[in-house]
C-alpha cells in the first residue's frame, strides 16, 4: 500500500467538503432554500444516469458521472458563477484553472491529471460525455425554477431569450430532452413566469 498517496488522497477528501458550503442561486424544487454546490453535483450524476437513455450519442456514463460530480469543485476557490451574470462570463475562467491545479492537485501525480482531464474535457463541451452532462448541468437549473415559479428568473429580471440561449445547448447533448426543455421554457412565458422580451 502506498501510504504516501492514502494522505494525499484523505488531504483532498477533505478540502472538498467545502464543496457543501457554496451556495448557488437557485432553490431547491418548491422550496425557499439555496442549492449548494454538492447537492448540485449529486443530482446531476443521478439524473444523468436515468436519463442515459436520452443521449444523442454512444456514451461511457462512469465518465459523465466523474465530469458532473467533479466540475464544480473548482468553485472552492473561484466562487460560484451565475449562469445569467451580466459582470462574470459563465465560461472557463485563468481563476478556475487555477483552481483546478491547486485542488486536484492535492491528489497523487496521475489522479490529479485524470481530474483535471476530465474537468477539461467537460468544459470544452465537445465530446458526446462532456455535451450529456453540460445537458444535465442545464436540465437541473430550469426545472428547479419551473417548480418555483420563475425562482432567479424573476428574482434577477433574466429574459426568455436569455434563457433560451443558455438552455439551447442541452441540444448538443440531447435532442429530446432539448424539445422538452423548450417546451418548459414556452410554458413559462404562458404562465406568466418567464418574461418575454
Amino acid at each position: 500500500m502506498d501510504f504516501k498517496n492514502l494522505l494525499k488522497q484523505i488531504d483532498f477528501i477533505k478540502e472538498i467538503d467545502k464543496v457543501k458550503y457554496i451556495q448557488r442561486k437557485t432553490k431547491l424544487f418548491n422550496s425557499d432554500r439555496k442549492e449548494n454546490d454538492a447537492e448540485h453535483s449529486w443530482h446531476l450524476a443521478l439524473m444523468a444516469m436515468v436519463l442515459t437513455e436520452h443521449s444523442n450519442e454512444s456514451i461511457d456514463i462512469l465518465k459523465v458521472i466523474k465530469m458532473v460530480l467533479i466540475h464544480d469543485i473548482v468553485e472552492i476557490d473561484a466562487g460560484d458563477t451565475f449562469i445569467y451574470d451580466t459582470k462574470k462570463n459563465h465560461a472557463n475562467t485563468d481563476e478556475e484553472r487555477l483552481a483546478a491545479n491547486r485542488i486536484f492537485g492535492l491528489l497523487p501525480k496521475k489522479q490529479s491529471q485524470e481530474f483535471i482531464d476530465i474537468w477539461e474535457e467537460f468544459e470544452a463541451g465537445l465530446t458526446s460525455e462532456a455535451k450529456f452532462a453540460k445537458a444535465m448541468d442545464r436540465l437541473e437549473p430550469l426545472l428547479q425554477n419551473t417548480s418555483n415559479s420563475g425562482g432567479t428568473w424573476n428574482e434577477f429580471g433574466v429574459s426568455y431569450s436569455k434563457v433560451y440561449e443558455k438552455k439551447k445547448v442541452i441540444d448538443a447533448g440531447s435532442r429530446s430532452i432539448w424539445k422538452y426543455a423548450e417546451k418548459l421554457i414556452n410554458e413559462s412565458v404562458d404562465q406568466g413566469i418567464l418574461k418575454k422580451d
